[in-house]
C-alpha cells in the first residue's frame, strides 16, 4: 500500500532557486530530507504529506497528527524506522 506521511517542516537547507528546495521534516521524532518541488509555497513550521521523498501537499496541524495517530494505530511506519534514510 502506497502512503503519504505527515510531518513538519524543521528547516529549509539546500534552495536551487524559488521552486526547488530540500527540507528536513519530523515525523514523531524521526528527521528525513524531503522534496519541495509540488508544494513551493510550503515554509518553516507547516505540515506536509510525504510520499516516496517529496511533499505532494500541505495539512493544517490537526489534520497531521490525526493522520499520523491512525497510522501508528494501524502499525504503518515502519519504513519509517531504517536506519538507511535517517538524516540524523
Amino acid at each position: 500500500m502506497c502512503l503519504a506521511i505527515p510531518g513538519k517542516i524543521i528547516s529549509i537547507d539546500d534552495q536551487l532557486d524559488d521552486v526547488f528546495r530540500i527540507a528536513k521534516v519530523t515525523f514523531n521524532g524521526i528527521i528525513k530530507e524531503v522534496n519541495l518541488v509540488m508544494v513551493p509555497e510550503a515554509k518553516i513550521g507547516d505540515y506536509v504529506m510525504v510520499h516516496v521523498g517529496s511533499a505532494i501537499s500541505i495539512v493544517d496541524e490537526e489534520e497531521a497528527k490525526y493522520t499520523m495517530d491512525i497510522l501508528m494505530k494501524m502499525d504503518e511506519l515502519t519504513e519509517l524506522n531504517k536506519d538507511e534514510y535517517d538524516i540524523e
